[in-house]
Formats: C-alpha cells, structure tokens, sequence
C-alpha cells in the first residue's frame, strides 16, 4: 500500500512590498480594539467626565489613523524606490506591485488624509437639542449639562452621536448632549482605506473581490452616520448597499466565468490563455462583461451610476469626499488592470460596448448636472461626467492612454476633495449644511476667499486652462486621438463646453446675484479642513502650471505587470 504525498508550497510573501497596505489594515485593527477597550475603561470622574472621555476617544482615535496613513505613505515611497522601476508580485501572485499600482496607491493615501482630518474637524456643527427632552416612558429628562442655553450649542462633528438611535429620537437627542461620538468612523475609514489600495494591485480576480467588499462594507455604514439629516442619509446607505450588492454579485459571477473559460482566477493567466487560444472564448466574453460591470458600477459610470447624485448627497460630506476622489482613484486602478493584464485579447469585442458607455456617461450626466439646483448634487453629477472622461483614456489600451488616466484620476481625486469639502464651512440658521444654490447668492463678495476657492475648483472641473483639470482632458483626448477615438474626442469637447456652463452659472451667482434675506453664514474652521482644502488647491493650480513632473511620474508608473 502506497502513500501519495502531496508537495504544498507555501506562498512567498514580501512583507517590505505589501508594508503600506499591512499598516493600513494593523492600525484598523488597533483602532478596533481601541474603541472596545476605552469603552470600558473608566476615565475622568465627576462633572464633564462624558465630554472628556470622548475627547480622549476622539483624540486617539484621529491620530491613530492619520499617523498609520502617514506611515504608510512613507513606506510606499521606499517601496516605489526600491521596486518600482521592475515590479513584481507576491502571495502566489494575488497582489501586484508595478507602476500603477504604487501610482494610485499614493494616490488614495495622500487624498484619504485628507479626507481622515476633515472627518476629525469639530468646528463647523453643533448640537442643538431641547434642555429637557420626552423618554419613552413619558418622563422629562434633562440630556445633559447644566440645563442653561450655552449647552445647547456644543461642538460636534459631521456624524451622528449615536449611529443606533432612531433619527430625531429622545435617545439620539441625549446621545448629542452627552457628548458622544462616533469615533468608529476612523476604524471603518481605515478598513475602506485598505482595501481601496488592495483594490488596484490585485493580481487575481478572487483576491479583487475581498478587496471590493473591504472597501465598500465600510463605506455602506459611514454613508448612514450624516448628525444632519439622518433619514436621507439612512436612505442613501441602504440605495448604496442594497444596488453595491447586486454589483458584487455580478462581478463574482464573471469571475466563476473566467475561471470556467481558462482554469484560473488569475489576471495574468487568463490574458495568456485567451491570447494563445486555449480559452473558450464564449465563457471569456460573458466573464469580461459582468466582471467589467462589476466595476464600472464602482466607478460610477452610466447606467450602473444611479446610486451616485443620492448617496453623494446624502452621505456625510467627509465621506462623499473620500468617495469621490479615493474610491474613484481605486476602482479605475481596479478597472485598468482588468483590461490590460486580463482582457487584452478581447479589445475587439469590448471596446465598442465601452464606447457606448463612455459617450452615454459623458453626455447624461452633463445634462442631469444642468437641471440641477442643489450643488452639492451638481458636483454628484459633474463627478459621473469626469468618470466618462477618464473613461476615454481607460479604454485606450496604449502606454500613453494608461498614463493619462493615471493624471486625470489623480488630477481630478484632489479638485473634487477640495469642492466638497469646502460645502461644508457654509451653514444655514439651524446649523446645517447649506447646498442650494440659490443661497450661496452673493457668498464671493461677502467671504471673497471662499469663493475665489470655489470658483477655482469649479474652474478645474469645466477643463478652464491653467488648471489641473484641463491638463487632464488635454491628454485624455489627445491619447484617445491617437488611436483614432475621434467621436469619443468630439463628444468630450462639446460636454465640457456643455458643462461650463452649470459650473460658470455658480460662479456667477456668488460674485455677482444678489444675496438672499437670509443668507447662510460662512464658518472657519480648524486646522483639520483648512489644511486639506489649502492643499487641494495648491496641488489644482500647481498642476495647471507646471504638469510635467506628475505627467512624468505617471508615464514612468504606465506598464502594468504582465
């Protein structure tokens, strides 16, 4: 009687490649445990002692994730230095890192940042609730402090005090005037953070889709957390995750396809097996469509786009920020890749299927964004139109169409973090973000510095030269050109032309309408949104000026491991 042994050779891991995305994930973890062991842990005794632990709890919390981001920056800097002219892989080949994986790396870390401070500012809300306040059993209990009209207008941050309380409830009313906090969006952050840099440096289809639920779980639960407004938030959570589910799915379903049509989950064998023939090429045609579905509904393009304007707009602002610029970066890195490395050899079957998505994204959104009087919905729109833009590049399956999507998602992810961080500092009487477009009447002339900052962010959005945004489209179009994309050129042009318009007609009404009877009031808030909005706006103009170092960097990071 024989005795076969199975050889099992353990997966080679590179621990100094994957040191940026392990630090993410640890300081996750430490977040965890640090929010259940502080939660038991007694603090400060005695009157006031609620408020200070939950400035303690914030405190650690908020320098936990942004010193864990700035580590990871740094390491990814040595790793790019180190491997990234060669690239390589590790784990079996489930994560890739290569040139644009580093690229859009960097690139969601240094936005999520960002987007990790103004999740920690405490300035632009408040909590304003009743001294006295009805419980469910009838009795009048006071919801903390001293009872005077002072403790009815305390610091608060953009979440709500308590994520379990029903939205206006006596129990989330008490939650606000005990000073609670959420903090438990720093954790959630960081496990979104994380998987959105797995996301893009995934080498198999498996390991892209535990990236995919590690980025977007969280993100289902923050869009729910908005203080203001909890059952349009609520609604938008439950738009988000009801449709991303359905999105995941499919995206699973073409990779049971793929694997079906060549035998395997990864990229990089499956580019081989349909390029040499061995593949059924029925099987790979269905895998490349739902796979690609999957992610195009993550980049938000039309049709599978239509969670977009209403998660974006009833997400709290900090976390429709990271989406628009972070997650963004992350699903086209995603998207990339699957079309480079796995699908080359089915450009001909694909590419005018993408075309069609690409115009009808550039076009619908355009034109939804000009019938819109909300701006903070206006940028939701002029977000899926980018996505059509940056689409024209994507589809270009050229070094030059790579490295100008790498630009213009980079370009784009810190102009759109700047315009919807800065809807935040404008508030209307009762303390809530003020968004119609009607109200920011005569907002230039009265705060000049707001609105000259809008107004360039609004400008890098229309594609207005000396800005980062028309860097990006001119070299988007002149990739696609190349390769003979004219009507894909031709439609992007007139859209933009189209979409001056809408972002001109804010400009206009700042500078120059009158302002309303009851204007809103402009805020100024602490170093953790001023900072990132002031760098937003630098890195905007600076690239409208001198483009070529991030040009050269992103042409450098446009081969992707094969």
């Amino acid at each position: 009687m024989s005795t076969a042994v199975l050889a099992v050779q353990a997966p080679s891991i590179d621990y100094f490649a994957l040191s940026p995305m392990l630090i993410v994930f640890g300081a996750a973890v430490l977040s965890v445990l640090a929010e259940a062991v502080l939660a038991i842990v007694p603090g400060t005794a005695g009157p006031g002692a609620a408020a200070a632990n939950a400035r303690r709890r914030h405190r650690l919390q908020l320098t936990l994730a942004l010193g864990s981001l700035a580590a990871a920056t740094a390491m990814l800097i040595a790793v790019a230095c180190a491997d990234g002219a060669t690239g390589g892989e590790t784990m079996s080949g489930a994560v890739i890192v290569d040139g644009p994986g580093l690229f859009l790396q960097g690139t969601v870390l240094l936005v999520s940042l960002a987007a990790v401070a103004f999740m920690g500012e405490r300035r632009l809300d408040r909590v304003w609730a009743p001294v006295q306040v009805q419980t469910a059993a009838g009795t009048q209990i006071a919801a903390g402090g001293g009872g005077g009209d002072a403790d009815r207008d305390l610091p608060a941050d953009a979440f709500a005090p308590s994520a379990a309380t029903v939205p206006g409830s006596p129990d989330e009313l008490i939650a606000a005037r005990a000073h609670a906090i959420t903090t438990e969006v720093f954790p959630l952050t960081l496990f979104a953070v994380g998987g959105m840099m797995l996301f893009g440096a995934s080498g198999d289809l498996l390991t892209m889709f535990i990236a995919l639920e590690v980025l977007s779980l969280p993100l289902y639960l923050l869009c729910g957390l908005a203080r203001r407004r909890r059952l349009l938030s609520q609604e938008a959570s439950l738009k988000y995750f009801l449709l991303g589910a359905f999105a995941s799915a499919i995206f699973l379903f073409g990779a049971a396809f793929a694997y079906g049509a060549t035998g395997s989950l990864s990229l990089q064998v499956i580019g081989r097996s349909i390029a040499d023939g061995s593949a059924d090429r029925t099987l790979a045609l269905i895998a490349v469509v739902l796979v690609v579905v999957g992610l195009l509904f993550k980049v938000g393009a039309v049709p599978f786009g239509s969670w977009v304007p209403d998660v974006y707009q009833g997400a709290p602002t900090p976390v429709t920020a990271l989406m628009a610029s972070a997650t963004k970066v992350a699903a086209f890195g995603a998207l990339l890749r699957v079309l480079h490395v796995a699908f080359p050899g089915l450009e001909p079957d694909w590419r005018p299927a993408l075309w069609v998505v690409t115009i009808a994204t550039m076009v619908i959104a355009t034109l939804m964004a000009v019938t819109q009087r909300d701006i903070k919905r206006m940028l939701a729109y002029s977000s899926v139109s980018h996505v059509g833009f940056a689409l024209t590049g994507a589809i270009t399956l050229t070094a030059a169409g790579t490295a100008s999507t790498l630009f213009y998602v980079a370009a784009y992810a810190f102009a759109a973090f700047g315009g919807f961080a800065l809807l935040s500092v404008v508030r209307d009487d009762r303390g809530r973000e003020e968004s119609a477009l009607s109200a920011w009447a005569g907002l230039g002339r009265r705060r000049p510095l707001v609105g000259l900052l809008m107004s360039m962010f609004l400008l890098s959005f229309a594609g207005i030269p000396l800005t980062s945004g028309f860097i990006g489209k001119f070299v988007v179009f002149a990739a696609a050109g190349e390769q003979g994309a004219w009507a894909l050129v031709i439609v992007g042009v007139l859209c933009s032309a189209v979409a001056a318009y809408f972002y001109v007609r804010v400009i206009v009404s700042m500078f120059f309408a009158p302002a309303p009877e009851t204007a809103p009031a402009v805020l100024t808030p602490s170093a953790l949104t001023t900072v990132p909005i002031a760098v937003c706006a630098a890195v905007t103009v600076f690239l409208g000026f001198f483009p070529q170092p991030l040009l050269d960097l992103a042409e450098a990071a446009s081969v992707f491991l094969r």
